[in-house]
């Protein structure tokens, strides 16, 4: 039997789903030179994977607040930040873009953590060259669930950083997060 079965969201591939918080673009990159803004949208990509934030008009530092769900089948994927600004007429500007890795988050996640008071930070993951974070980025404990927050450094473009918070979703059927 040939194997073409890995293309597939199996239930029983998958380990979990990541929500993502798209919280807001600071300082973004101005594209729309006659009116000084842009008008800036969010795709996050994870393999084959891609979802979109709606666009927020006139805005240099836009607040998208919506969430995203990621399928995780390979928690060893990069998970990529991309923005970009709507054009009407022309292909949309890019405005930078972003990645970052959940394994930190992930060895988080799998602490027991029903003793600890809300809002105590498990780790922290620090910025680096080899990261983009623009600042430390905690690991918390809140509300009955493990969140990250992250403030991610936008890369090939003049400034610009976006806000994010994620956390984990066990789905009934997955092999989970298993040890």
């Amino acid at each position: 039997m040939p194997h073409h079965h890995h293309h597939r969201h199996g239930m029983e591939h998958l380990l979990g789903l990541l929500k993502i918080k798209v919280l807001k673009g600071v300082n973004l990159a101005i594209r729309d030179v006659s009116l000084r803004t842009s008008d800036p949208y969010v795709i996050v990509k994870m393999g084959s994977q891609k979802l979109k934030t709606r666009v927020v008009k006139k805005s240099t530092n836009p607040e998208w607040n919506e969430e995203l769900t990621l399928s995780i089948d390979d928690p060893n994927l990069p998970i990529k930040v991309l923005v970009y600004d709507k054009d009407t007429f022309t292909l949309d500007d890019k405005m930078g873009d972003a990645e970052f890795h959940i394994g930190s988050f992930l060895e988080a996640q799998r602490t027991l953590l029903d003793r600890v008071p809300s809002g105590t930070v498990i780790s922290k993951v620090q910025p680096s060259r080899d990261n983009c974070y623009a600042k430390e980025s905690p690991i918390i404990w809140k509300d009955g669930k493990v969140v990250q927050n992250m403030v991610l450094r936008l890369r090939n473009v003049e400034r610009g950083e976006v806000e994010l918070e994620i956390h984990w979703v066990d789905i009934p059927g997955s092999r989970g997060l298993a040890l």
